[in-house]
């Protein structure tokens, strides 16, 4: 049985959502705070995570943090009040999994956990992979360069892997703020190439003239083993 942890204070959507994943076949486990939330995806191995950022004894995104920290593959979906794009951009920085804005359909938020969770489920189609002096490992979301170990971001890891799994393929900008960030309104592209610019000085042997991680002119960028 998959268990779901629903970090939430109000009582009302507790209910609901304990009803509505109860009657799916899930495990439900109340938090009614961060500290709550972050001892039980600690000690209890949940499948997903539902997490409120208005909580009242820490902020969400800190509980988010620890949680991504310390157990990166347990997919978090977020439910706040946000609806500015440049406050979701922070939210998927920080290592959330999927957002939604309350109000939100309990139906559609059960439909995401279910994806999340098959999405972390389905195996990789490789373990290990290498490029250069770094090698990665896809499922345990460890790197190491010339032997010694590289810290990547959760974020920082997403897109790093579906430049991968792409490899020699153009993609956009936009595809990649679609299909990394899961945005369908766009703040700023920028947002794509300052995550690159990052990512090349951790993993390119001179990130001013990178290797891997190449730039296509007026289209976006390209992965190169």
């Amino acid at each position: 049985m998959d268990k779901i942890v629903v970090v939430e204070d109000d009582p009302k959507i507790q209910r609901i959502l304990h009803r509505l994943f109860v009657s799916e076949g899930f495990e439900v486990l109340p938090a009614l705070d961060g500290q709550t939330a972050i001892e039980l995806a600690n000690s209890r191995a949940p499948s997903a995570i539902i997490l409120d950022l208005m909580l009242p004894d820490t902020s969400g995104r800190d509980v988010c943090r620890t949680i991504k920290a310390t157990s990166p593959g347990i997919p978090v979906i977020i439910v706040s009040g946000l609806s500015e794009v440049a406050d979701k951009v922070l939210l998927f920085d920080i290592g959330a999994d999927d957002y939604m804005t309350k109000p939100f359909s309990p139906r559609e938020l059960l439909a995401r956990v279910q994806v999340a969770i098959r999405r972390v489920k389905k195996p990789e189609v490789t373990k290990a992979v290498s490029f250069g002096d770094i090698v990665i490992d896809l499922y345990k979301m460890e790197f190491s360069r010339s032997g010694a170990p590289l810290y990547l971001t959760a974020h920082e890891f997403k897109l790093l892997r579906f430049l991968i799994e792409n490899a020699g393929r153009v993609l956009t900008r936009e595809e990649l703020l679609q299909k990394v960030w899961k945005y369908s309104t766009y703040i700023t592209t920028r947002t794509v190439d300052n995550h690159i610019l990052k990512l090349r000085q951790k993993v390119e042997p001179d990130p001013t003239n990178p290797l891997h991680i190449r730039t296509v002119h007026g289209l976006g960028y390209k992965f190169i083993y």
